[in-house]
């Protein structure tokens, strides 16, 4: 089966590749499991295996055995870790770290991306993304949500633009914006919009 070309980053193997690295080196201290690795990289696990053991052969992470269970870190002592960490987090790694930045954000019921980042995250063709346009939906305090952004900025190392709106006004017609958006390419950072 041929693999197309990854449109976020084209020097990995596969989108598959880039996710589970980002998984992995977005929090570079702690372990994940194969299963858990998987399920974020929306992949199967003999797939996310496969991969992981590509990753450990080079020396990109450290892989320890609890039982049956093999957890997964990224080994920071590698000479080429923070070339490719920073590789990772602003080509694959926006979602985990959006996650990460505004999870605990109160007033949040959803984040999304969507715009130019999003459509390449999800394979659509073009230039590579200059900045990433997140929609947060809910009340938050817009400080807070302003913080966030600036943060997940410095962590990626691309501008973050933050649009806040109402639960209520998603799908709404009558907002040009919102209508736009539901016609267009967005990745679920945090909760669900129907």
């Amino acid at each position: 089966m041929k693999v197309s070309v990854p449109s976020l980053a084209p020097l990995f193997r596969s989108d598959t590749q880039g996710r589970l690295l980002a998984a992995v080196f977005v929090t570079p201290d702690d372990e994940h499991s194969i299963t858990a690795l998987a399920q974020r990289a929306g992949t199967s696990v003999p797939t996310a295996l496969r991969e992981i053991d590509r990753a450990e052969s080079t020396g990109a992470v450290v892989v320890r055995r609890v039982g049956n269970t093999r957890l997964v870190r990224a080994n920071v002592d590698h000479q080429l870790y923070e070339p490719l960490r920073s590789l990772v987090l602003a080509t694959y790694g926006p979602p985990a770290v959006l996650q990460d930045e505004f999870e605990d954000i109160e007033g949040i019921d959803a984040v999304l991306i969507f715009g130019s980042w999003a459509a390449r995250y999800l394979g659509a063709p073009g230039r590579a993304p200059n900045d990433i346009d997140i929609l947060v939906l809910g009340t938050p305090n817009r400080s807070e949500v302003h913080d966030a952004a600036e943060r997940a900025e410095q962590r990626i190392g691309m501008p973050v633009q933050a649009t806040i709106r109402p639960l209520a006004k998603w799908g709404d017609a009558d907002d040009p914006f919102m209508a736009e958006l539901t016609n267009r390419p967005i990745v679920s950072v945090l909760g669900e919009v129907a």
